[in-house]
């Protein structure tokens, strides 16, 4: 406990240095879109109580409220980045070169997986992405979250992230808390915006179409509507692999430059509408509908393949000699002489066009016509390109408003069904399916997988008077949830066992094989969950919530699960407030239920590994268990301070996590446990070097302090806001077995900078308004290609973003800005400072775990009409 307050103590004083020399607040006042001053206006948040929404500073848990205007002001489009400026606590990986994680980027907040953070939309449940992260870089190893990105910031009104575990009020998943979108709810007015930007390299050109517009739906309702429409290049920060080189000056034809791209995907067509309609139904009750259609391709690319060294297309001994195919099968008719790819001196020979040996299978010759190896049609290697086609839906219907005769007059009820769909469908080019030999297509369509969600509410609310301050609000309500996973296989020729695979020539579409028909089904999982939330005004400066909730899955059980909240007004401008709670998450239906083989990095050397469900023979051979729920313990204590145009938060979290779920290390198969998986009728054992599945193996505590501090004053002619908040963050790993690994749980303690910091000051002027954001990251672990002797910590870095705004009209206005405005580098890689690696192998030039990115700077401009 000592050690504990220690670092506390730290953290706090660390805050108040970091804001002291950064001389920056913020405030709560807001401006319109000519620039002109508001009078301040109150930030109302819903989520985190089933009270009528309350004000941030009366609330008893840390909730930050994000203007949609505040999400406008960025370079970039992607929600996930935008947030990441707001909320030091968020912590955003760009992941180059990591399977469907590049697709649906995973987010942490409070350095827990994406997983653990339940996404709200209007106030209801977010269905999960069906992408699966299988290569998360240690923290968001096999996350399954919701797909963040799809929702548009012009289509917003306001974000709210709880920063408090709400299990027990909004069920599974809010372990790290809870981010609320709140949809637009105009009924008149719109914008419309066009935004063109790229990065200073000259790559990542990026175009973007938005708009929103309100119309009235009948005399009573409002129908507002939105959209976006985006296309982005892709980007490269590389450098030429040193054996694509090498190939390249030994005269082998088709090297490309680079061979390996480290960068962003690229995005082509990505659309997204979204819609919110309310009306009227009588004086007492509303009817409300909201929805999306959401759809992107993305396509990025994969590791190279060495014409002479990769496994199962062109050698099986490392470089030795080459993997040479006898067409007409093995000691019949014509035998294939032996290449070997290295001299009598033991170097290697780069250029196989000048071995005698290779000349014959090459040539039109008997043997020419019997034997094949493919370097004859790839002679240079290849590099796949993988991505997919991501689409997302969803719609919620439901009636609310108050209850006016009964036993529950005065009442609030909610009644709603929703639905969500996201399906991910995968293709890899520039591939082979090496059994197939010269046969084989470069074109896969590996399969799909679909996530489809439904939600059934029911929650009613009354305050009754118990002669305390003011009424005592019950809320109650019941939950009915129904998750579906389902896998469809990909075609043929992406997971077929061609002719040569006896011969020691890979099975399916190199990096990414196709989903077999025995590993595609549909997974179904339900539950039920009824809870009852108190909050109790003992005296006008002290408040108690109480929440419980009980939640029964047709899988694994049941689970009961508590919260209690508290705050005490002090004086006028000073109140304390804390939580305790229970919470949990469920292992999804995917986690449960997924099969994969995929290509990955191990020690440095590319290999086939296959991901299998926990119940799986070969998972529990390996120590594999069904999935059970995680379960957290945490508690956090704070304190207000609001003085005038000053606001002060700060608050120290604790959450103690046991039995989290996750994907094991990937575990080399030996022999003897390739013959158990041959018995046990697993096929295409001998093609596989790793096997790795899901389970409960490890229990993590998380610790950190949140400071938020806001202030507004009249400077420079105009009007000024200051906004600082800063995030300390520390998880340790308290108990984990070989499944895990020793260098996974040093991922999952050092990946993330424990020290987050940001700083705005926003500056209005009558025709004119611009924003400076400081953005400081604290040292963190830098990682490349998930091999742990590349590891180094890498040193704190500060970064700016800056916008200027031109109001030329009433209706139009006209931005330039940047983020990363001077360019910071992310840390490079340094094969000197990290152990045993003697040269950069894989072409990279930064280590993929910076916090803000490997791309540098952007800059952009914007034009905006409003109406």
């Amino acid at each position: 406990m000592k050690l504990q307050l220690n670092a506390i103590s730290r953290a706090i004083t660390y805050a108040i240095a970091s804001t002291a020399s950064v001389g920056i607040f913020s405030t709560t006042a807001m401006a319109d879109e000519n620039g002109a001053k508001k009078e301040k206006i109150e930030k109302i948040a819903v989520v985190g109580s089933r009270a009528a929404p309350r004000s941030v500073g009366d609330s008893p848990v840390p909730v930050d409220i994000i203007g949609g205007e505040e999400l406008s002001k960025a370079g970039g489009d992607d929600m996930l980045e935008l947030l990441k400026g707001s909320v030091p606590s968020l912590n955003v990986h760009q992941n180059p070169i990591s399977d469907a994680a590049s697709l649906v980027r995973p987010a942490n907040l409070r350095g827990l997986p994406a997983d653990s953070t339940l996404i709200l939309l209007n106030g209801k449940r977010r269905h999960r992405s069906s992408v699966i992260a299988f290569l998360g870089g240690g923290i968001n190893d096999g996350a399954q979250g919701p797909d963040i990105s799809v929702i548009p910031s012009i289509a917003l009104k306001q974000v709210e992230v709880l920063r408090d575990g709400a299990a027990a009020q909004y069920g599974s998943d809010a372990i790290a808390g809870v981010i609320n979108f709140v949809l637009k709810d105009a009924s008149e007015g719109g914008s419309f915006a066009v935004k063109h930007g790229q990065f200073f390299e000259g790559d990542g050109d990026t175009t973007t179409y938005e708009g929103n517009v309100g119309l009235p739906f009948s005399d009573d309702g409002f129908a507002n509507l939105s959209f976006q429409y985006k296309n982005a290049d892709a980007t490269s920060r590389s450098v030429q692999r040193p054996d694509a080189a090498a190939y390249d000056g030994a005269g082998v034809p088709g090297i490309r430059n680079p061979a390996q791209v480290w960068g962003a995907p690229e995005i082509n067509d990505d659309i997204t509408l979204f819609g919110n309609v309310g009306l009227d139904l009588t004086n007492d009750s509303q009817f409300y509908m909201f929805g999306n259609y959401s759809e992107r391709d993305v396509k990025g690319g994969f590791y190279y393949r060495n014409p002479q060294t990769r496994p199962q297309v062109y050698s099986n001994d490392g470089g030795d000699t080459l993997l040479v195919a006898d067409l007409d099968g093995l000691d019949t008719g014509i035998s294939c002489p032996t290449v070997n790819l290295k001299n009598s001196a033991g170097e290697q020979i780069l250029d196989v066009s000048t071995i005698a040996a290779y000349q014959q299978i090459a040539s039109n010759s008997d043997i020419g016509n019997n034997c094949f190896a493919f370097n004859e049609i790839l002679p240079a290697g290849f590099t796949p390109f993988f991505g997919g086609n991501i689409t997302d839906t969803s719609l919620t219907i439901g009636t609310k408003g108050d209850i006016t005769d009964g036993y529950f007059k005065g009442a609030r009820y909610d009644l709603s069904g929703s639905v969500g769909r996201n399906e991910s469908r995968y293709f890899i080019t520039n591939t082979v399916n090496a059994s197939l030999g010269a046969e084989t297509p470069m074109d896969f369509s590996p399969g799909k997988y679909i996530q489809l969600e439904k939600n059934f509410n029911a929650d009613i609310s009354k305050g009754y008077d118990f002669d305390l301050a003011y009424d005592v609000n019950i809320a109650a309500g019941l939950e009915w949830h129904e998750e579906t996973f389902e896998v469809i296989a990909g075609d043929e020729a992406s997971f077929i066992a061609g002719p040569l695979t006896e011969q020691g020539f890979g099975i399916g579409s190199n990096g990414f094989p196709g989903f077999k028909p025995s590993a595609a089904g549909e997974y179904s999982r339900r539950n039920y969950a009824a809870y009852v939330d108190v909050e109790t005004p003992f005296t006008e400066e002290f408040l108690m919530g109480w929440a419980l909730r009980y939640e029964d899955y047709d899988s694994f059980g049941s689970t009961t699960n508590y919260k209690i909240t508290a705050q005490f007004q002090a004086t006028d401008d000073l109140s304390f407030r804390g939580s305790i709670s229970t919470g949990f998450r469920a292992p999804t239906v995917g986690q449960a239920n997924v099969s994969n083989v995929q290509t990955n990095l191990s020690s440095g050397v590319l290999v086939d590994s296959a991901l299998l469900p926990p119940t799986n023979p070969v998972s529990q051979l390996l120590g594999g268990t069904e999935l059970q729920p995680e379960e957290s313990d945490s508690y956090t204590f704070g304190a207000v301070y609001q003085s005038g145009d000053i606001f002060l938060t700060i608050d120290y979290y604790n959450i103690q996590v046991e039995d989290r779920i996750s994907q094991s290390d990937k575990i080399n198969l030996t022999v003897s446990q390739k013959a158990a998986l041959k018995a046990a009728g697993v096929p295409n054992v001998d093609s596989l070097a790793q096997v790795s599945f899901f389970t409960n193996d490890f229990d993590t505590t998380t610790q950190g302090v949140d400071v938020v501090a806001n202030y507004s004053m009249d400077l420079l002619d105009g009007y000024s806001t200051f906004a600082f908040a800063y995030n300390w963050n520390e998880t340790e790993v308290d108990r984990f077995s070989a499944i895990t690994g020793a260098f996974k749980v040093k991922r999952l303690e050092e990946d993330l900078p424990q020290h987050r910091a940001t700083a705005t000051w926003t500056q209005q002027w009558e025709t004119f308004t611009g924003f400076i954001r400081y953005n400081y990251f604290g040292e963190y672990q830098g990682v490349h290609v998930d091999f742990d002797q590349t590891a180094i910590t890498a040193d704190p870095s500060v970064t700016f973003d800056a916008e200027l705004t031109y109001f030329a009209t009433e209706n139009v206005s006209l931005s330039i800005g940047a983020n990363n405005i001077f360019d910071q580098e992310p840390e490079k890689l340094d094969f000197q400072k990290a152990s045993g690696i003697p040269n950069n192998n894989w072409g990279g030039k930064y280590y993929e775990t910076s916090p803000y990115g490997i791309n540098g700077g952007f800059y952009y401009v914007k034009a905006t009409y409003t109406f």
